[in-house]
């Protein structure tokens, strides 16, 4: 017998839970199956059968009472089968109900579990999450004097044909019933009554059946919780944050992604623009690397994106400036491929030296060529490094053990490493130096940095390559000088216009000229790097979706943040004009919030406070927060 308390009590929103693959990721009884025919004859057809009557009685195929019936024919189970099955089954819980504890503890009075499994192994599981045993509605085994289990009561109204329809009459609830299931017979639960609504539950199982049959689709129990305002772990869902992995961006980028519950699609290829624009409404998380081209236009369209995920060095693809004013971070990975386009680098200029592209093409022809003429050791021959950043640094250490004489040009003022020298202008380098390479970055003041004149001053039989960017080099003017026998060797990774697919034509001007070395920019593509590269900006971008963390952004105030337990976390994005910290703290003041800790960080026109408080607040504040002026985006944490 149901007894109601209060009034506030009788007519408060009621939420009825299934068991099986809601409340525990599996089916109960199919279980029981694989502990309870252990080495027994036909165990595996037997378990398929069962698993087979509970899928046909799940999307309801067959009626229910046929599929209990079968199913507990087929079980040969007993009392100890079943302790090991709650054994089992309290592993088994759904990964949301495990996050929402304190939601199903603290309104444990107004929680229902009614399900046509069974109460021996139903109520051992779902108290150990608050809820009352009185509140589970099930069907009860029965067994012989040895404890075998011989049948079930089928005068409980749960054993019956629309036993939970039946049940839930009985219990006469008042107020709004909200029904979390993913079976046909917790849609039945729908027509109940007025006041009942039907949530489509699809963490562990997808019937596609009954979709266009609920009221609400849900992925797992904190999506019905935000849509309902509720109490929950996660401020905003995990697995409706979309995650688009664009140019076959490393696998374990994707896998670091699926640990965190988040909704990814996978594209091989590069988007254009066009096509891009369609993909990116609803995507809150875009992963790419050099070839799609992130523009303002682009930008427009990206209605929730939040981050950027450049899995390369270079940024350049992205505009940059488009992308702090709509308050979206943009990460890279500035050093995780400098040793794959060092070694490259390194492996090249000795390959055109000896003169191994020549003689490996005369070979292929059947023609021994066993000759030293014009091929050359590297050791003692001057290098000359254009932009001695993150790879140029680290090649000039390794040329140098090599026995080569380094000489480095650079924008910026750089410190020469080891017996390294600078030069004051290009000029200077490049009418010194045997070997020329090119690591400067994709900015546009570098377009066609190397052109005729440029050639014009080096060497006679120089090396020349090329593993930064396509558009620095013009390729017409390379080629001419490679015909003039200016240019004895070159080797290009890089292009102005690359294929966006494996399956496009590469076109090239450089195509069949001698001693030359053409690479599908694969400077930075070797295993370990693009790991390194898949892990080290998946991670940098989930810090910043889970915590706020900036640190590393390109584009963003730059803020490690440590983590936060038993607080909410509120980061405010703004344009970085005075005043706005006070404005934030006076609506912190005037509804007498409680902050446990506040940083605020500036860059360039983006200013960034993050602030944690007590989690007693009216949530009046956030509205007043969004309408400060100069707000860009606002989010919370917890």
């Amino acid at each position: 017998m149901l007894y109601l308390h209060n009034k506030n009590y009788m007519h408060s929103t009621k939420y009825i839970i299934d068991f099986d693959s809601t409340f525990t990721n599996v089916e109960a009884l199919d279980e029981l199956a694989e502990i309870a025919l252990q080495g027994k004859p036909n165990r595996q057809v037997i378990v398929q059968q069962i698993i087979d009557i509970t899928n046909a009685g799940m999307s309801g195929a067959m009626p229910f009472t046929e599929a209990l019936e079968k199913r507990v024919a087929l079980l040969q189970t007993n009392k100890a089968d079943i302790e090991k099955l709650v054994a089992v089954l309290k592993t088994k819980v759904s990964n949301s109900f495990l996050r929402n504890a304190n939601f199903l503890t603290q309104n444990a009075h107004d929680i229902y579990i009614i399900s046509g499994g069974f109460k021996e192994f139903i109520i051992p599981v779902v108290t150990t999450l608050g809820i009352k045993a009185e509140h589970v509605f099930a069907n009860e085994f029965l067994y012989d004097d040895a404890g075998n289990v011989i049948g079930y009561n089928k005068e409980n109204v749960l054993a019956q044909t629309k036993g939970k329809v039946k049940q839930l009459a009985q219990l006469n609830l008042q107020g709004d019933i909200k029904i979390i299931g993913d079976g046909y017979t917790d849609y039945e639960l729908k027509a109940a009554g007025v006041n009942n609504s039907f949530y489509l539950f699809t963490e562990n199982v997808e019937r596609e059946n009954l979709i266009d049959k609920a009221d609400g689709v849900v992925s797992d129990l904190d999506s019905f919780l935000y849509m309902h305002s509720l109490t929950r772990s996660q401020s905003y869902p995990k697995k409706w944050i979309k995650v688009l992995l664009l140019e076959n961006v490393h696998a374990n980028a994707k896998e670091i992604f699926a640990e965190e519950e988040f909704d990814i699609e996978t594209i091989k290829g590069a988007l254009d623009e066009d096509e891009l624009i369609q993909k990116i409404k609803d995507v809150h998380i875009l992963c790419i690397r050099s070839k799609t081209q992130i523009t303002e236009t682009v930008l427009q369209h990206a209605n929730k994106l939040m981050s950027i995920g450049a899995f390369c060095i270079g940024t350049n693809q992205i505009h940059l400036e488009a992308c702090s004013k709509k308050g979206i971070t943009v990460f890279n990975a500035p050093y995780s491929n400098t040793r794959s386009v060092v070694e490259l680098a390194i492996g090249e200029m000795i390959i055109l030296m000896r003169n191994v592209v020549s003689k490996s093409n005369l070979l292929h022809q059947g023609i021994w060529d066993k000759t030293a003429k014009n091929s050359f050791e590297i050791r003692g021959k001057k290098l000359g490094i254009v932009g001695y950043g993150n790879i140029g640094s680290q090649l000039s250490v390794i040329a140098e053990a090599l026995g080569m004489k380094v000489y480095f040009y650079d924008v910026a003022d750089k410190l020469a490493l080891g017996n390294a020298r600078k030069c004051k202008t290009l000029q200077e380098l490049l009418q010194k130096v045997d070997v020329v390479t090119m690591h400067v970055d994709g900015r546009e003041s570098n377009a066609n940095l190397i052109g005729a004149n440029e050639f014009a001053l080096m060497q006679n039989n120089v090396i020349f390559m090329n593993l930064s960017r396509g558009h620095i080099v013009d390729l017409e003017a390379l080629k001419k000088a490679m015909d003039s026998g200016k240019v004895w060797g070159a080797s290009v990774d890089v292009y102005a216009y690359e294929p966006k697919t494996n399956d496009e034509e590469f076109t090239c001007v450089l195509r069949n000229t001698a001693n030359t070395i053409l690479t599908p920019h694969i400077g930075g593509s070797t295993e370990e790097a693009q790991a390194n590269i898949g892990e080290f900006v998946s991670h940098k971008i989930i810090n910043y979706i889970n915590k706020g963390d900036t640190y590393g952004s390109v584009n963003f105030p730059e803020v490690q943040l440590p983590t936060f337990t038993d607080s909410h976390r509120l980061l405010h994005i703004h344009h970085n004009v005075p005043g706005i910290l006070a404005k934030l703290n006076a609506i912190f003041a005037k509804y007498n919030v409680n902050i446990q800790a506040q940083f605020l960080k500036t860059h360039s026109n983006i200013g960034y406070v993050i602030t944690d408080v007590a989690i007693d607040y009216n949530t009046d504040i956030i509205a007043e927060i969004k309408n400060i002026e100069h707000t860009i985006k606002f989010r919370m944490l917890y």
